[in-house]
């Protein structure tokens, strides 16, 4: 009796069970399949786009004047402060000049000796002039008293010329800046003894207002550059000179901008690249001769210029650049781009993409190539695609 209860029970419980399942399974077939997912994309088009390259450099000064002194002597006196701001012409160290005023009032003293000497002979020449017209004298001592007088007058010139070279040599005993600029430290002191044209400089001055920045440009980059403009590629900008933004050590961006001054016309065979150097305004003197910093130079323009957002750009197992792309059925598909230069939020791109199609910039991480998406225009703020990830309903 018990196990034909137990079996009644087994059976009834069974018979719920699969009802029970059965609704679950009508249920489960009558729920919709989700919607596909929505995507943000961007349509691309074609727009002038101004190229820059950003390149390493280093400043200099615009101008190095090493002081040297052009007598020998003792140094007196020391008459600038190390550091300071001097001006071309400023005396900056007194060497002992009484040596040099010697030389020159002895030279003063034989300028007038030779002048009173010429000044007889001129006479003496002139009155044999009269005399040997009378015959009183003969041609030959009319001669002889001719050349006596230029003698003395060539004595003169001689005598001028050791004083003006006696006037140099003392005023040379006062060296001057010959530029204007900050001078460094004095390399002498006062009672040194220094002689002319030494090897070692007294002191180095720099002219830093305006400042050289000294960059270096791959060559291949360059012929790529020219090979682009000589294609119709790039179109050059109608200015003789590219002007520059200086990027500081730290990231931030120099207050006064400048120019390419000049391109060198060889190849550094070490290093493969190209010297150009750029002229920057420095009234505050922020840079200092020898800073490390890098530069941004207009390059030109690409007039069919294609840039997508930053953000929608990933990397496949391989490193190279991907985006989303969506097709005409609303399928996303995967495409490898190339791309040629990186501008904050944006990428420039050279192949992969054209004109007319669509990129996916905001719900990337909830699709992948095949899959049918729902397509809305991406938002845009302050005139560039919002590439914020979009929201499903």
């Amino acid at each position: 009796m018990n196990r034909h209860i137990r079996s009644a029970v087994f059976i009834a419980a069974t018979a719920i069970l699969m009802a029970i399942g059965g609704c679950k399974n009508e249920q489960q077939a009558a729920r919709p399949a989700p919607p596909p997912p929505e995507v943000n994309v961007v349509t691309l088009h074609t727009q002038p786009v101004k190229l820059v390259a950003e390149l390493p450099g280093r400043t200099a000064a615009f101008r190095i004047a090493e002081v040297r002194p052009q007598v020998s002597g003792i140094v007196q006196k020391r008459l600038f402060t190390e550091g300071s701001e001097v001006s071309a012409g400023e005396l900056l160290y007194q060497i002992d000049p009484a040596l040099y005023q010697a030389n020159f009032d002895s030279a003063k003293a034989a300028l007038a000796k030779a002048e009173v000497v010429e000044a007889s002979a001129r006479q003496k020449a002139e009155r044999y002039r009269t005399l040997v017209r009378t015959k009183a004298v003969s041609e030959q001592d009319q001669i002889e008293v001719e050349a006596a007088w230029k003698q003395a007058v060539a004595e003169v010139a001689a005598a001028k010329a050791a004083l003006e070279k006696a006037r140099i040599d003392l005023d040379y005993t006062r060296v001057t800046a010959p530029i204007s600029g900050r001078i460094g430290k004095s390399m002498i002191s006062e009672g040194a003894l220094v002689t002319a044209q030494q090897a070692m400089a007294l002191a180095i001055i720099q002219q830093m207002d305006p400042i050289y920045v000294d960059l270096n440009q791959s060559s291949t980059d360059l012929l790529r550059l020219k090979k682009e403009l000589a294609a119709g590629q790039i179109t050059a900008d109608q200015q003789l000179r590219s002007p520059v933004t200086v990027i500081l050590d730290d990231g931030s961006l120099y207050g006064h901008e400048g120019y390419l001054e000049f391109s060198d016309v060889s190849v550094d065979q070490s290093t493969g690249t190209v010297t150009m150097r750029a002229i920057v305004d420095n009234p505050d003197q922020e840079l200092l001769p020898g800073m490390f910093v890098r530069a941004r130079i207009a390059k030109g323009t690409r007039p069919d210029g294609i840039l997508v957002p930053a953000a929608s750009v990933i990397r496949n197992s391989r490193g190279q650049a991907t985006v989303l792309v969506v097709d005409g059925d609303n399928t996303v598909a995967g495409r490898i781009i190339e791309i040629e230069q990186n501008r904050g939020e944006q990428v420039l791109i050279a192949s992969g993409l054209t004109a007319g199609e669509r990129v996916v910039v905001a719900g990337i991480q909830k699709v992948k190539p095949g899959m049918p998406v729902t397509v809305a225009e991406a938002p845009v703020v302050d005139g560039q695609p919002a590439t914020t990830a979009a929201k499903t309903e």
